[in-house]
């Protein structure tokens, strides 16, 4: 199997073909994230399903290898995450600040921003990459994909020199692909046929209050769930019973639902309107604390950076290849120079509102001045933050538009500031809202791609990638993406349009794209600048985060074996309970698995200091597995959202009506159930060794 490539060895990495299959890759991934994030809200992380069409594609060639695959991943998941923009972008659209997605100002904000969040992750790289010990699911998933399917080095260096290159199947790829095989037939007749259910919830009353159990069965997010551990999980699931425990059943016993409403709708609508809202105050306050937490090694970073930058001019020892970094003053000058662009970008936006009110003259340069430092600033401190996330519990399932929520409250309240109160603000009319929107715009971008290349470098730390190549193909990455993103948005807005705005009259309503984040974060932008916004629910949310991280002080102090992860619990009050839960799920299937390999090993008189040793193979085999259930999923998702792009259907493969709906819930739960337990057993069978 294929190891860390070792630093004396030098293998193709930035090629021609790579970058060009990269950006194929990216036009697919790009398009059927934008189109599912803007009907449901989520998108996937395209870097797994990308370093397997890699993979399937390069071993054409004979002189492919690991680190060519990696760069091929990196490029395609950088533009991937960058269409998560489309989280904020439609806010233009929906208040009448645009008619569709110029290209120019869609692009330039997806490229500057891209770039800039790239340039953030450089010195972060070396505190939250190689000295942390954050797991990275995804991460490590696709360094495991990319291990198990891509020849030796030894193999590739022959083959450069003309030996023949025979191909064999890598130890460990059976795991993956059983894997990849259930969760994707999973997907198929869950998503597809709709035979499966994909969720079972129960809503019950809790006194006057209502409240709702269940799950998701994403197979995919189970095995993020295994790859994060029992901790994560757990601080998770601490963050659903106070959103769904507490929250929702006080709230919607002290607010009874009108006569007549459907009690699960109304229960949704409390936790989607008012109970998010303490999950994004949690995750506001446990970011600035981890942020804190993080300043001193991040300042080691930056400091080692330059310390290698000075070895090298000065002629020291040579620094080892898998360490070299973009050179700090390269990265200096690259944000700095990134000011002028953002600066033109901003002030043209402002001219171009067309609104009677618009600031003109030094108020107009005041806040446009204020935009950019706050993009700048706030945006580097918010890259620390979802790159720790990221490393927390994968880049699929951070937060990013939580970030964009506090983004956008922090934003409008600068520009209230800036233009001296509301009723200077509701002068300005709905320029000063779009500002706000555009401005997030700009952090979104440097959230996300932060959030994803954090994940790429560890996928390259593992295999043994050149961090400076992998840097080039980020950037690369970015601005295919923006490329990509403006004629996707204005091809789905023109055929679909956005709630509140439809490009031509007689469409129907229920078929425009819902895109739920830009539709809360201009109605918030909105309530700020009308006045009109609830902030006890996000008050409620920053006291709940400093109790925690009051507690897990506690903890630390007493050097307890357990410490509570604030940012997880916030995250688990923020995200659907579907997708936590299902999180949790996975977390407690690793954390029995081990306890089982543990009993096993006693069992066969291995002696306790020898058990990691025992562990091994298990452990590793239940590290492809999560992997490949990962990788199963997520191509399935891309085949779909193809499919019903090119249909027009929601369900294009559905099989069943919606009258099949119960049996399918009791199907799904079954199969769903089956299914861990054959994962648990395929993972501590006795005698079990890396397939």
């Amino acid at each position: 199997m294929t190891e860390r490539v070792p630093d004396h060895v030098t293998l193709p990495e930035l090629t021609l073909r790579g970058l060009v299959l990269g950006a194929l890759i990216t036009v697919v991934f790009t398009a059927s994230n934008i189109y599912l994030g803007l009907r449901v809200g989520l998108t996937f992380s395209s870097s797994i399903p990308a370093a397997v069409i890699s993979m399937a594609i390069l071993r054409l060639a004979r002189d492919s290898n690991i680190l060519e695959n990696n760069m091929v991943q990196t490029v395609a998941s950088a533009a991937g995450t960058l269409s998560s923009v489309i989280f904020i972008l439609p806010g233009l659209v929906m208040v009448g600040a645009w008619q569709g997605f110029p290209f120019w100002y869609t692009a330039g904000i997806c490229a500057i921003g891209g770039t800039l969040g790239v340039m953030y992750t450089i010195p972060l790289r070396r505190a939250m990459v190689v000295q942390s010990d954050l797991p990275y699911p995804e991460g490590v998933a696709a360094a495991e994909i990319l291990r198990v399917g891509s020849p030796d080095p030894a193999r590739v260096q022959a083959a450069a020199e003309g030996v023949a290159l025979h191909g064999r199947r890598a130890p460990g790829l059976r795991d993956i692909a059983l894997g990849g095989a259930v969760a994707a037939g999973f997907g198929l007749l869950s998503g597809g046929f709709r035979i499966l259910a994909d969720s079972v919830a129960w809503w019950v009353r809790v006194g006057p209050g209502v409240t709702s159990i269940g799950t998701g069965f994403s197979l995919a997010l189970v095995g993020a769930g295994w790859l994060v551990g029992i901790a994560v999980g757990s601080a998770m699931l601490l963050g659903v019973v106070i959103a769904w425990g507490f929250a929702v059943p006080i709230i919607t016993a002290l607010t009874p639902a009108p006569a007549g409403t459907d009690i699960a709708e109304y229960g949704t609508t409390v936790w989607s309107t008012e109970v998010r809202f303490i999950g994004a105050g949690c995750i506001a306050v446990a970011a600035v604390w981890t942020l804190g937490m993080l300043l001193r090694p991040m300042a080691e970073g930056v400091r080692s950076s330059f310390a290698a930058m000075t070895q090298a001019r000065g002629g020291g020892p040579a620094i080892p290849r898998s360490e070299r970094d973009l050179p700090f003053h390269y990265v200096a000058a690259a944000c700095l120079f990134l000011i002028l662009p953002l600066a033109w970008l901003f002030a043209d936006f402002v001219g171009a509102t067309g609104n009677p009110g618009t600031p003109t003259g030094e108020p107009a340069w005041l806040l446009v001045a204020c935009a950019v430092l706050f993009a700048f600033v706030f945006g580097f401190l918010i890259a620390a933050a979802c790159g720790y996330m990221a490393g927390l519990v994968g880049s699929s399932n951070s937060p990013i538009s939580g970030i964009g929520i506090v983004a956008v409250m922090l934003v409008s309240l600068l520009l209230l500031a800036v233009l001296g109160g509301r009723a200077q603000a509701t002068a300005a009319g709905g320029a000063g809202i779009a500002l706000v929107i555009f401005v997030t715009s700009a952090v979104i971008a440097i959230a996300a791609i932060s959030n994803d290349n954090l994940q790429d470098l560890k996928t390259g730390w593992l295999v043994g990638a050149t961090p400076w190549r992998q840097q080039v193909a980020l950037v690369f990455g970015v601005l295919v993406g923006a490329a990509v993103i403006p004629p996707v948005l204005d091809l789905l807005y023109g055929a679909y349009g956005f709630p509140g705005a439809l490009p031509r009259p007689g469409m129907d309503p229920g078929e425009a794209l819902a895109a739920p984040q830009a539709t809360l974060m201009a109605a918030i932008a909105t309530g700020i600048f009308s006045g009109g916004l609830n902030w006890a629910m996000i008050l409620i949310g920053m006291a709940v985060g400093i109790l925690l991280i009051a507690i897990d002080e506690m903890l630390r102090r007493r050097h307890a074996a357990v410490r509570l992860p604030v940012l997880a619990v916030g995250i688990g009050i923020y995200l659907p309970a579907s997708v936590t839960c299902a999180i949790f799920v996975g977390a407690v299937l690793s954390w029995i698995a081990d306890r089982r390999t543990r009993r096993h090993a006693a069992n066969a008189g291995t002696p306790a200091g020898d058990w990691d040793a025992f562990a091994e193979f298990p452990r590793r085999r239940g590290v492809l597995l999560a992997s490949g259930l990962i990788v199963g999923e997520s191509l399935f998702g891309v085949l779909l959202a193809a499919v019903i792009g090119a249909t027009g259907s929601q369900e294009p493969l559905a099989l069943v009506g919606p009258g099949f709906a119960a049996t399918a819930t009791w199907l799904g739960t079954a199969a769903f159930i089956a299914i861990c337990i054959g994962i648990l057993a395929h993972v501590t069978r006795r005698g079990a060794a890396a397939a």
